[in-house]
């Protein structure tokens, strides 16, 4: 059995543990629950009539939803502040199983599963080592915020899994272009380009890859073109360095235009082509849509409209409109109890509550509470041990890729720093810790190429078995910890004494 093949078994193995956990009641609790009153509304009227349409008050129609009656939406079309990648995906699972809870948490659970197995290649590409990739899957399968958000209805696991697919193809196409380069050598037999650039090596399939993913990415939401821009000046550096490597000489700093140049149209041009193409049924059906009754719709500039045609030009003033949104004064003022600042979102500072029922007496639910009450939560917290360790990892990291130039470091290192450092320049608005489910991947990664390194060769020596013992420790902690916190990521009865046992921090509450 080849290494190859071995690490496929591996990693649909670890995948198919993390679909099983994340499928297991997920149509529990039945009600909308946090912003899944948004989502999959909007993806249900996206399937009737190509565009999200309104509700009545949430008060009312999300208890009609519960029991069945799915049809009060209007053709009214609503003001949504989101690309509708994420919507359409929500869509498909209830297009197969209607509209009800495990209809519009299926696509959830399938691209949480599927994070974990890019996850998996990602960490096993940058480390060269099965292995490796295996306890960042496992690490990421037992993390309770990719869990949580893997079972609702929100747009940020589909983010997650095209930024992280995007960076994997990134990485495979740093290995594809390398190994094109020694081909090239070997078939002009030399050792080096003895101070030519060296192939155009203008077909570049994972660099395609990369560009489709990041354009999905942003089509779910807006913020992963930071993790597009840094991905592409990275691909292009390495290419640069291979070239340089290789021998090209001072003829290597061409590779800044000649690889730049289709590398921007690669990641670029074609995640704008991606992105455009999946807002297509909008703008087919943009003549038809009712407007006026909850917002007066975009305002097309006429001689924009007559270069590019009139919806294009309505979608690009619904693009300012939806921008002008997310900046604009009536964000800054708001505020929300559950608000998490992104300097803390590193160590698990500001869990989010997505649902909450409290107070159930002993008697009601199967509560057996002695002198207590009992309660039912979901919180989108992360498994405590493990962004604890993985910021450890991230601080030794980024340590060891400055001063020891390690290139493992960089995907993970930039990726993360791509997904988290923007925030900050929001942190004047509410913004809250499920949005660090694009960090998790890239951190876990780090911790796993880490823990790597402390295991050694696969050799059985003194050094093996002491570094064994210290994976294994700490593996064993993070899972004890996720089975611990459990009851608080899936709604479970508790009594109000177990809960705050979870609760390790005042800021948890």
């Amino acid at each position: 059995m080849t290494d190859e093949y071995t690490s496929w078994v591996v990693t649909a193995l670890i995948t198919a543990v993390a679909f099983l956990l994340r499928v297991w009641n997920v149509g529990f609790p039945r009600n909308l629950v946090f912003d899944e009153t948004y989502y999959p509304k909007d993806a249900w009227t996206m399937l009737h009539q190509g565009y999200e349409g309104t509700w009545p008050d949430a008060a009312k129609a999300n208890p009609d939803i519960v029991k069945g009656i799915t049809n009060t939406w209007t053709p009214d079309a609503e003001f949504v502040v989101h690309p509708p990648m994420g919507k359409w995906l929500i869509a498909v699972g209830e297009h197969l199983f209607g509209f009800n809870s495990f209809g519009w948490r299926f696509a959830s659970v399938v691209f949480g599963s599927l994070l974990v197995l890019v996850t998996i290649r990602l960490a096993r590409r940058l480390s060269r080592s099965t292995m490796v990739g295996a306890i960042a899957g496992i690490l990421l399968t037992l993390d309770g915020l990719a869990f949580v958000m893997s079972r609702i209805g929100l747009l940020d696991i589909f983010q997650a899994f095209f930024l992280v697919a995007g960076v994997s193809a990134v990485a495979a196409d740093r290995d594809w272009f390398r190994h094109r380069l020694a081909d090239h050598l070997r078939s002009i037999g030399k050792p080096h380009l003895d101070g030519v650039f060296g192939p155009a090596l203008g077909w570049r399939p994972w660099r395609l890859v990369a560009g489709i993913m990041f354009g999905l990415a942003c089509a779910t939401k807006w913020n992963s073109m930071f993790v597009l821009a840094t991905m592409g000046i990275i691909s292009v550096i390495w290419d640069w360095s291979a070239r340089r490597l290789a021998g090209s000489g001072t003829k290597a700093w061409w590779s800044f235009l000649r690889d730049g140049v289709p590398a921007f149209v690669y990641m670029v041009v074609v995640a704008l082509g991606v992105y455009i193409a999946t807002w297509a049924r909008w703008l087919s059906v943009y003549p038809h849509m009712v407007f006026g009754k909850s917002w007066a719709g975009p305002n097309p500039d006429p001689g924009l409209s007559k270069v590019i045609g009139k919806p294009l030009a309505a979608l690009w003033n619904y693009h300012q409109q939806m921008y002008d949104f997310h900046t604009g004064d009536y964000m800054m003022t708001q505020t929300h109890v559950y608000a998490s600042n992104p300097s803390g979102w590193l160590i698990n500072q500001r869990p989010l509550g997505i649902d909450a029922v409290n107070d159930i007496k002993p008697g009601q639910q199967g509560c057996e509470a002695v002198g207590d009450t009992c309660l039912r939560v979901i919180s989108a917290t992360g498994t405590p041990v493990l962004w604890w360790f993985a910021a450890i990892a991230l601080a030794a990291a980024v340590i060891w890729w400055i001063f020891a130039r390690d290139w493992r470091f960089t995907l993970p290192i930039v990726a993360m720093m791509s997904t988290w450092i923007p925030w900050f320049r929001y942190d004047d608005r509410p913004l809250f810790f499920f949005y660090a489910i694009c960090i998790i991947p890239f951190t876990a990664t780090i911790l796993a190429i880490w823990l790597g390194q402390i295991l050694g060769p696969a050799k059985a020596t003194s050094r093996r078995r002491i570094g064994a013992i210290v994976v294994g420790t700490i593996m064993a902690l993070v899972a004890a910890d996720f089975t611990f916190i459990y009851p608080i990521l899936t709604d479970s009865l508790m009594t109000r004494k177990a809960w705050l046992a979870r609760m390790w921090f005042r800021s948890w509450i």
